[in-house]
């Protein structure tokens, strides 16, 4: 009886628990799933974030229903299992129901300067590692890796796509790095260069060196914004070569450096000046800005490329002054050893091609000056002197100038002046 009464009760318990349990299902599975709504402080393009007590391993399909893995276990838990695990269901920030089967996809919160960089360097915040707090993309992170890509010698954009990977490169637009630095991890725009691919096998692709850049930009920028034209005119060299031969000894043995012919020139354009001040002016806005100071810049072939330093306040010096700042300047031009401050603030240049053996050029102006002068290669020449003909050293002479400041009449003037000093050295000292 005893052992009768013992089954009984053991098959009442069994079914009761088999009862309860069914029932606990039940219930979970009919416990409506917590209806979508996109919370207000967060965008489509953020995260979302599950909370700490959540279950890492709910999911959702067909419309909310849970798994059923799960229900079978919280239902048999302690007292009110299925109502704790209804509401840590219902307390996960849910997915789009449209898009629960997609893989989430984050992206890292890019700062609003980092950002900007991004957009200039036309970058993706998915290509640059993240180093802030919080993972968040900093600007310093997208410098870094603009300048790491300059380095490398080139830059390869590439696209993501939906599923997290990213696109083989395109080899048409990778493009070779200018090597140069950055400023705020910007790469320059106007260094646009000829695609890798575009190179031939007997090619060589050799980047612009940051000298060759700046000269290039100055030179494109004064024929886009200046009015140029370019007046020619010769000298007989004959009287200045004379005087240069009977005094050269003695000027090595007093200063140490010998005569030149750009200290005659300098001494002439600075009278020139004087005399026609629209060629030592430049324009600035509406205005057209006259220097009463004479900071002539000297044209230089350095080895990294062409210089102009400038002989400032070059009225006050001598002869052995100015030979022995241009002789100092071409020296230190070769070692690329010139200061910026003694490249800037001229108000006129001098270039003197006839040391490569140039006969006659049309040379540019250093912006924002109004005029250039040309010399050029020495040559003995038939001219017609007092009525014969005779056998002189000639030299062309050409002033390119800003026609917006310069006038035709102006310009023919102020070459004209530099003939007369230098075929007559004595005017400049007599001031004639």
């Amino acid at each position: 009886a005893t052992t009768a009464q013992a089954a009984t009760t053991a098959q009442a318990a069994t079914t009761a628990q088999a009862a309860t349990t069914a029932q606990a299902v039940k219930t979970a599975q009919a416990a409506p799933s917590p209806e979508w709504k996109e919370p207000a402080h967060l965008d489509k393009q953020q995260e979302i974030v599950l909370p700490a007590t959540a279950n890492p391993s709910f999911g959702v399909a067909g419309g909310g229903v849970p798994h059923e893995a799960q229900t079978a276990e919280s239902a048999l838990g302690a007292d009110g299992g299925a109502k704790k695990t209804a509401e840590s269901q219902a307390a996960v920030v849910l997915q789009n129901p449209g898009e629960a089967n997609a893989p989430v996809e984050t992206e890292a919160r890019v700062m609003p300067a980092a950002a900007r960089l991004l957009e200039q360097n036309h970058l993706s915040a998915n290509e640059i590692e993240a180093s802030g707090p919080g993972g968040r993309l900093l600007k310093e992170d997208v410098a870094r890796h603009v300048q790491a890509a300059e380095s490398s010698g080139s830059r390869q954009e590439t696209a993501p796509i939906s599923n997290g990977q990213t696109t083989s490169p395109n080899p048409i637009a990778s493009v070779s790095a200018p090597q140069s630095s950055t400023r705020n991890g910007v790469l320059p725009t106007s260094n646009a260069q000829s695609p890798v691919s575009e190179v031939r096998a007997d090619e060589e692709a050799v980047p612009m060196s940051f000298l060759r850049r700046k000269v290039a930009e100055r030179l494109v920028e004064a024929q886009q914004t200046a009015a140029l034209l370019t007046t020619f005119n010769e000298i007989d060299m004959t009287n200045v070569m004379e005087m240069r031969k009977a005094h050269q000894d003695q000027f090595v043995k007093k200063h140490g450096v010998k005569l030149g012919f750009m200290s005659f020139f300098v001494k002439a354009s600075v009278d020139a000046l004087k005399q026609i001040p629209g060629v030592n002016a430049e324009v600035r806005g509406r205005d057209i800005i006259y220097k009463n100071h004479y900071d002539i810049g000297v044209a230089i072939g350095g080895g990294k490329g062409l210089v102009v330093p400038v002989l400032k306040n070059s009225e006050r010096m001598s002869f052995s002054e100015i030979e022995k700042n241009i002789g100092d300047f071409a020296a230190r031009a070769k070692d690329g050893k010139l200061l910026p401050d003694e490249l800037m603030g001229g108000t006129f240049t001098i270039t003197n091609g006839g040391i490569y053996g140039s006969l006659m050029s049309t040379p540019i102006v250093n912006a924002p000056q109004s005029g250039i002068l040309g010399m050029h290669a020495i040559q003995e020449r038939p001219i017609a002197l007092n009525g014969q003909v005779v056998i002189r050293p000639m030299m062309y002479l050409a002033l390119t100038y800003d026609h917006r400041v310069v006038d035709g009449r102006e310009a023919v003037t102020f070459l004209v002046r530099i003939k007369e000093c230098i075929e007559n050295p004595s005017r400049m000292l007599m001031e004639v």
